[in-house]
């Protein structure tokens, strides 16, 4: 086990560009037993003042540029164990339809680095969203400033069949899904209207949307497509 743990961890530097400079191991009777185990890490960079990506530099009409997410990422598990395998009846080896894997496999689908796309996109983008917990709404307006606000097509994109079985089987409201799942948007980035067109092409993005006068929210249009 600790030898299947160090070689994921060394395959995600390696894909990452980063150095693995310190690790440490403690067993714990009591609290760890059988094949229990915690792993957690930390991942620290630098970056010069006047590389700053903050926000502060977007105005109405730049656009929301989205990457898929490959599922839950790292958000919503505690509310997609309740409604499908407390609740809902469902096992991890179930198949579901729309889709040509089992829940269980979908469920633990390997978050995704967005690092190519964010190295391509700078000198372009004014902000980055990171889609976890709280969703769209949660997360893009925390990079907006003030006389700025969101609205998003969520047409421009297909979600995952993993978010419509935790809806359908959990009674989620979508409006609530939204708040909790990334819906298959794991990242946002915001690019001026000029420059879209050729952010879309070196990182193939989804232009989701765009930024409009208002109080720093977020506006949902359309219905999600399956």
């Amino acid at each position: 086990m600790v030898e299947s743990v160090v070689e994921g961890v060394a395959r995600g530097c390696r894909a990452n560009q980063c150095a693995l400079i310190g690790g440490e191991t403690a067993e714990m009777p009591g609290v760890y037993s059988g094949s229990d185990f915690d792993l957690v890490g930390c991942i620290v960079g630098t970056v010069t003042r006047s590389e700053f990506v903050d926000g502060s530099q977007i105005v109405p009409g730049d656009r929301l540029l989205g990457f898929p997410s490959t599922g839950l990422h790292t958000n919503g598990y505690s509310l997609a164990r309740k409604v499908l395998f407390e609740d809902g009846g469902v096992s991890p080896q179930d198949e579901f339809s729309g889709s040509d894997t089992s829940v269980g496999d979908a469920l633990l689908k390997v978050h995704r680095s967005y690092l190519p796309e964010l190295k391509a996109l700078k000198g372009f983008m004014k902000a980055a969203a990171h889609i976890t917990g709280g969703g769209l709404p949660g997360n893009l307006s925390r990079v907006l400033p003030s006389g700025t606000a969101a609205t998003v097509d969520v047409t421009n994109w297909t979600c995952p069949p993993i978010f419509r079985l935790i809806i359908e089987r959990g009674s989620v409201p979508t409006e609530d899904a939204y708040k909790t799942f990334n819906m298959g948007i794991g990242l946002v980035a915001v690019v001026a209207r000029e420059n879209v067109e050729e952010c879309v092409e070196i990182t193939k993005g989804i232009v989701i949307g765009e930024i409009v006068s208002g109080d720093q929210g977020l506006t949902l249009e359309g219905e999600t497509r399956w």
